[in-house]
């Protein structure tokens, strides 16, 4: 069996983050070693985080493409926000690390000495990750990965980490050098906060969240709009990984045949994976009027 296209899409998204991080490391970190720059140096090291990450989702992430076997029945869905989970998880960490270092430098004063070569690679590196921002975005539509979703989060929070670490170069060509290890302490802040974004973000995919209200709606009304559905109870619309899973049980006419039960399951099945996010469902029919939903309520 061939690969789906989205797997060759994944792939291309995450090495692109792979190259683009390696060159803005390069770019970044040469120009902050050579003149000194903690805001530059800082940028740099975020980017090392980037790398990691990139080199993470590539080996592992798209394992959300294999198919069911005998130890994942349902799939490899969840490896991916445990992969996007990692992510968040190594940028909250050299985020304070990167704190702890731009602490240090306000507290021993600013070594740094400006030359254009700073602003030079400061461009490349904000052209570079505006770049790979677009191109992760859209190789990224219609697949819905959470974790090329992070990878692309990242290179945008790249562009406004950015700003601040010009507004340190520019500070230290005004005559004002120790704006730089400032720069370089409000880049990690927003580093921390990325980081922590991302890992709330797939923590709730993987301890099955509900599903926001707008969703859990739009399950309903579609099981609801079918003319043989006479009622819906116990309704769950949580997520499994990234994407959603359906429980529920369908009150429907209790004469009808074994055959009529069973296509109209299917029916209802086909209807709900056109949902938005919704990947698999569980349909249970219950002959309607035998309220034994109520009494479970009332006696639970």
């Amino acid at each position: 069996m061939s690969d789906p296209p989205e797997r060759g899409r994944f792939a291309k998204a995450t090495w692109a983050n792979v190259l683009g991080n390696t060159g803005k490391i390069v770019a970044e970190g040469g120009a902050g070693v050579l003149f000194g720059s903690a805001a530059l140096l800082a940028d740099a090291a975020h980017s090392v985080a980037d790398l990691v990450a990139s080199l993470v989702v590539l080996v592992w992430g798209d394992t959300r493409f294999d198919a069911p076997d005998a130890d994942h029945p349902h799939g490899h869905a969840r490896i991916e926000p445990l992969t996007a989970l990692f992510v968040g998880g190594v940028i909250v960490f050299l985020g304070l690390l990167l704190s702890y270092e731009s602490v240090q430098g306000l507290l021993a004063g600013p070594e740094v000495r400006f030359s254009p070569l700073l602003v030079g690679a400061l461009g490349f590196a904000m052209a570079d990750m505006y770049l790979i921002y677009r191109y992760t975005a859209q190789m990224n539509t219609g697949i819905g990965s959470p974790a090329l979703r992070a990878l692309a989060a990242d290179c945008l929070n790249d562009l406004y980490t950015s700003v601040g670490v010009l507004a340190g170069i520019v500070g230290v060509a005004l005559g004002a050098p120790m704006l730089d290890p400032v720069a370089g302490a409000l880049v990690s802040l927003l580093v921390v906060y990325q980081g922590v974004t991302i890992a709330r973000e797939n923590l709730a995919y993987l301890s099955g969240r509900a599903a926001p209200t707008d969703r859990r709606n739009a399950v309903l009304d579609v099981l609801c709009a079918h003319d043989a559905v006479q009622g819906v109870h116990d309704l769950a619309v949580f997520y499994d990984g990234p994407r959603l899973e359906v429980e529920a049980h369908i009150e429907v006419d209790g004469n009808l045949t074994l055959h009529g039960a069973h296509d109209l399951e299917t029916e209802l099945l086909d209807t709900l994976e056109q949902v938005e996010e919704v990947e698999d469902a569980h349909l249970h029919l219950d002959p309607a009027g035998i309220g034994e939903w109520k009494d479970a309520d009332q006696n639970g």
